[in-house]
C-alpha cells in the first residue's frame, strides 16, 4: 500500500503492543510478542495484509490494561511479513516499517484496533540543517573511533546520504537511549531540534566512553605496573643478593656528591674535608651496616645547611622605626637605641667595612613579663625581611642542647643553633635568645658557657658544633636576647651582651595599647566587628586598674579575650545586636576585680610607712608596720625577708637610736616607762632608754611572698623612729632608699616602675635618694611625675623631717 495516498491510507490499524525494544521505522526488525491479544492481532493482520502500527509499552503492563494510557501515543506503521511460533510459547514476527504514525483514539470496547494519523517532519531551513549534519557527522566520526561496536557502514552511508529524516533515523536506531529519550527523538517533528539532540547524545556517550577507557587505562597500567614492579625487585634483591650492594645507595652517593660540589665556594675547608670524607666512609660501607643510615643521616644534615644563602635586603633604619612604631607604643628608648644599633650597621653596609670588630655588641632587651621584649625582636624580624629563629633558653641545663651532641652517642643530633639555621633557611636570621636568664647549670654542663662563644663577636665566625665537627659562622646572624632579670645572668655572659631596659606600662599607656592593638586584634580574632561592641575608656580604664596586675599587657589582653567570647556568645544567641560594657555591667563579664592597688591611707597613722618594691611584675607599694612591746631593745623582724633585707632592718633600727642618742628624733620622756621606784623617786630618764625598754616587731605585710634587697631601708627607720616616738607617719607619702650606718640615703634601682606603683595607689608625695633624683628622673613618665611631688633626700635627717607629722 503507497502511504503517500492519504486517500489509500487506513484511518483504523490493528495495534500490538510490544514490551522490550524500541522500533524506528524502515528498518525490518523482529518483534517478540507474548500476549494473547497482541497474537490474535499479528494473525489477523497476517491474514487480512493489512497495515498494522506497534506501540511501545511504558511499563510492561498486559495490553488489556492499556486504556488508561501506559503505552506511548506513537509508533510504527507496517507490514507484518512472517510470522514464528517459538518453543516457549513466544511468537517471533518480521516487520517491516513504512511510517511514523500517532494514535489519534484508542477504543476500549476494540482494544485491537486503534485511530492513527502519519507524523510528518516540519518544513526546514536547508542551509541550517546542512550545518547541523556536518557537525553531526563530525561527531558520529569520533564516536566510531572510540566505539568498537559501532556500525561502520553506517558512517558511509551518512556521509552519503542528504536527507536529514534518514540520517536522524539510521543515527538514532543504533544510539544506546532510554524510552523516554527515543519517545522524544521519534516523535519530534522539528528536524532541526531532533538533529540538536541527537548531537547532545552523542557527545555524552563520547565523554562516557573517554571516561571509561581513562578508568580501565589506569586500572590495567596499575596492574601491569604492581606486576613489573615485583618482578624488578624480585630481580633486584637477587643481583644485591650476588653483589652485596644496591643501585640506591650509589644513587644517594652520587646526589650527595653534587650537592657537595655545589656548596664548596661557600663552606670552609674543614667544613668541606669533613663532609666529603663521611660522603666517601658511605660509599664503601655497606647499606645494612648499622653506621650506614648514622653516617647518612650526618651527611643530610650537613648539607641542609644554608651555605651561602643570605636575605639580600639591605639594612634600612628608616624601616626598622617604621616596624618598631607600627607594632609598638611608648617604648621610646628601646625603640631609640634598637635605630641606633642598626644605624651602625647600614653605616658599615654603606662603607662596606666588614672585620669582626664591626659586628656590634648584642642587645638583650630585660624587663618585666609582658612588656613586648620578643615582639620587638618579631618587629626587627620584620623590617629586616629576615627569618626569625626563637630558641626557647628557659630551663635549658644540658650544653649539648646548644652545642650538640657527638656522633658516638644514639640519637645525636645538631645544636638548637644549627637547626635554628636550617630552618630559617638562610645563614643571617634574626636569632631570639629567650629566657637567657633562665638557663641552668648541672652536672651536664653550664649552658652559659657556650653563649659566651655564641655571643662574642670576636669567636662566633667559627662556632663549633660538636655534632658537625667542623666549625660555622655565626657572625651574620643577629642576635637579640631577652630577660626578665639581668642579676641572675653570670658577669661574663653580661660583659657580652648592651642591656635596652623595658620597664612596665603606665595605665595611660595601657590604656593606649589597649585601644589601639590589643582591642582591634582581640576582636578580629573572635569575628567581631568595631560596631557590635561598645566600650567606653572608662571602662577600659577600669579593667587596667582592678582586673591586671602586672607591668606588662599579656594578661590585659586576656581580660579582653574573655569579654569578647561571652559577648560573641550574646549575638550569636540573638540577645542582643550590639553588646554595650561599661562599669555596672562588668561584673557580669568579669566577675568581681581581682587586683587592686591599696589608695593611700586617709588617717596618718603611728609606725606604719610606705614603701616602694620592685618586683618581677613591675613595682608594688609595700605597707611596712612596727609595733613596741615592753622588753629590753631586741628587734623582731617578720614577712619573709630575704639576708639583705634583714640586715638593712638592723641597720636602720641602729642609725633610729643613734638619732635618738644625739637628740636629733625627739622622745617624749613620759612615754618611757618606768619601775614603782622610778616613779616614786621621780626619776628622771634619759631618751635612750626608749629603745632599751621596749621591744620593737617590724613587719612587713603578705608574708607569703618572698622579699628581699636594700631600698626599704629609710622606710623601715622611719617606720621604727615613729614607733619609738610616738609621732604619726603621713599616709599620702611614699619612699625608697638604702640606708647606710652613717645615716647617708643611696641610689636604688627600678625607680620607675616603683613610681607607677605610687601613682596607681593615688599617693601624692614620694621620696628618693638624691643620686635617682638627678639619674633617673627624665625616665620617669609625665603623668605621673605630674601627679606625684617628688622630692631627693640626702640623709635620714630629710626623711624624718618629711615623713614624721
Amino acid at each position: 500500500m503507497d502511504l503517500t495516498n492519504y486517500d489509500e491510507f487506513p484511518q483504523e490499524l490493528p495495534l500490538i503492543i510490544e514490551d522490550e525494544v524500541f522500533l524506528y521505522p524502515f528498518m525490518i526488525a523482529p518483534l517478540f510478542l507474548n500476549n494473547k491479544t497482541n497474537i490474535s492481532a499479528v494473525e489477523k493482520a497476517i491474514n487480512e495484509n493489512k497495515l498494522v502500527i506497534v506501540a511501545v509499552s511504558k511499563d510492561g503492563q498486559e495490553s488489556q490494561e492499556r486504556a488508561d494510557g501506559q503505552f506511548y501515543d506513537v509508533g510504527v506503521i507496517g507490514n507484518i511479513m512472517r510470522k514464528v511460533s517459538l518453543p516457549d510459547g513466544k511468537i517471533k514476527v518480521l516487520f517491516q516499517g513504512l511510517a511514523k504514525g500517532r494514535i489519534s483514539e484508542f477504543k476500549l470496547d476494540n482494544p485491537d484496533v486503534c485511530q492513527v494519523e502519519l507524523i510528518e517532519t516540519k518544513p526546514y531551513s536547508l542551509e541550517s540543517v546542512t550545518s547541523i549534519l556536518n557537525i553531526l557527522r563530525e561527531n558520529v566520526g569520533k564516536l566510531s573511533k572510540i566505539n568498537t561496536k559501532f556500525p561502520v557502514d553506517l558512517i558511509k552511508t551518512i556521509d552519503e546520504n542528504n536527507d536529514a529524516v534518514r540520517i536522524a533515523d539510521l543515527i538514532s536506531s543504533v544510539l544506546k537511549v532510554t524510552k523516554a529519550q527515543s519517545y522524544k527523538l521519534f516523535s519530534q517533528t522539528d528536524i532541526e531540534a531532533r538533529l540538536v539532540a541527537i548531537i547532545e547524545i552523542i557527545q555524552k556517550e563520547i565523554e562516557n566512553f573517554k571516561i571509561q577507557k581513562d578508568i580501565t587505562q589506569k586500572v590495567n597500567s596499575k596492574i601491569e605496573k604492581t606486576h613489573k614492579d615485583y618482578f624488578l625487585k624480585e630481580q633486584i634483591k637477587a643481583i644485591q643478593q650476588e653483589l652485596g650492594t644496591g643501585n640506591k645507595k650509589d644513587e644517594e652517593v652520587k646526589s650527595y656528591s653534587k650537592r657537595l660540589k655545589k656548596l664548596k665556594p661557600f663552606m670552609g675547608k674543614d667544613a668541606f674535608k669533613e663532609t666529603k670524607k663521611q660522603i666517601e666512609k658511605l660509599s664503601r660501607m655497606h647499606q645494612d651496616s648499622p653506621d650506614a643510615s648514622l653516617l647518612q643521616t650526618y651527611v643530610e644534615q650537613v648539607l641542609d645547611i644554608p651555605f651561602g644563602q643570605y636575605s639580600d635586603e639591605k639594612i634600612s633604619v628608616d624601616a626598622v622605626e617604621k616596624q618598631l612604631n607600627k607594632d609598638h607604643y611608648s617604648l621610646e628608648k628601646a625603640k631609640e637605641r634598637i635605630s641606633e644599633y642598626f644605624a651602625v650597621k647600614q653605616l658599615l653596609e654603606q662603607r662596606g667595612v666588614e672585620n669582626a670588630k664591626s659586628r656590634g655588641t648584642v642587645l638583650c632587651f630585660v624587663g618585666p613579663p609582658g612588656v613586648g621584649k620578643t615582639s620587638l625582636a618579631n618587629s626587627i624580624s620584620k623590617a629586616l625581611k629576615r627569618p626569625l629563629v626563637r630558641v626557647a633558653l628557659g630551663g635549658m641545663e644540658d650544653v649539648n642542647e646548644l652545642r650538640g651532641h657527638r656522633r658516638t652517642y644514639v640519637g645525636a643530633m645538631p645544636g638548637r643553633l644549627v637547626k635554628g639555621l636550617v630552618d630559617a633557611k638562610k645563614m643571617n636570621p634574626v636569632m631570639v635568645l629567650d629566657e637567657i636568664d633562665k638557663l641552668g647549670a648541672n652536672n651536664r654542663g653550664d649552658p652559659t658557657a657556650v653563649m659566651l662563644e655564641v655571643l662574642d663577636p670576636e669567636q662566633n665566625n667559627e662556632f663549633r658544633d660538636l655534632y658537625l665537627n667542623f666549625a660555622i659562622d655565626l657572625s651574620q646572624v643577629i642576635f637579640v636576647s631577652t630577660a626578665n632579670d639581668a642579676r641572675r645572668i653570670p658577669a661574663a655572659l653580661r660583659d657580652r651582651m648592651e642591656f635596652i631596659e623595658i620597664s612596665s606600662y603606665t595605665p595611660n599607656e595601657k590604656y593606649h595599647i589597649a585601644k589601639d592593638y590589643l582591642i582591634p586584634q582581640e576582636l578580629e580574632k573572635h569575628g567581631l566587628k568595631k560596631t557590635e561592641i561598645s566600650m567606653s575608656q572608662t571602662t577600659v580604664e577600669m579593667i587596667i586598674s582592678k582586673y591586671t596586675r602586672e607591668a606588662g599587657v599579656r594578661n590585659l589582653r586576656r581580660v579582653f579575650s574573655k569579654l569578647f567570647r561571652k559577648a560573641a556568645k550574646k549575638i550569636l544567641s540573638k540577645e542582643e545586636s550590639k553588646v554595650l560594657i561599661n562599669t555596672k555591667n562588668l561584673k557580669e563579664f568579669l566577675d568581681n576585680p581581682i587586683f587592686e592597688i591599696d589608695p593611700a591611707d586617709k588617717k596618718n597613722m603611728i609606725g606604719v610607712a610606705n614603701g616602694l618594691a620592685w618586683t618581677a611584675v613591675g613595682g608594688d607599694v609595700l605597707k611596712i608596720e612596727a609595733i613596741k612591746l615592753k622588753g629590753k631593745g631586741s628587734l623582731v623582724v617578720t614577712g619573709n625577708l630575704g639576708d639583705v633585707m634583714k640586715e638593712s632592718s638592723r641597720i636602720s633600727y641602729s642609725v633610729v637610736k643613734v638619732l635618738i642618742d644625739e637628740g636629733k628624733l625627739k622622745i617624749d620622756l613620759n612615754s618611757i616607762p618606768k619601775s614603782l621606784k622610778e616613779k616614786d623617786e621621780k626619776t628622771v630618764l634619759e631618751a635612750s632608754e626608749i629603745y632599751k625598754r621596749y621591744d620593737i616587731h617590724l613587719h612587713i605585710p603578705e608574708g607569703a611572698t618572698p622579699k628581699d634587697g636594700p631600698s626599704a631601708g629609710i622606710t623601715m627607720a622611719l617606720t621604727i623612729a615613729s614607733i619609738l616616738s610616738n609621732k604619726e607617719i603621713k599616709s599620702d607619702l611614699c619612699m625608697t632608699g638604702e640606708l647606710t650606718l652613717t645615716g647617708k640615703v643611696l641610689p636604688i634601682g627600678g625607680l620607675k616602675e616603683k613610681l607607677i606603683a605610687a601613682f596607681k595607689a593615688k599617693m601624692t608625695k614620694a621620696l628618693i635618694p638624691r643620686k635617682n633624683y638627678e639619674r633617673d628622673l627624665e625616665d620617669i613618665p609625665e603623668e605621673v611625675k605630674k601627679a606625684l611631688e617628688i622630692k631627693p633626700v640626702d640623709k635620714i635627717e630629710d626623711v624624718l623631717k618629711e615623713g614624721l607629722i
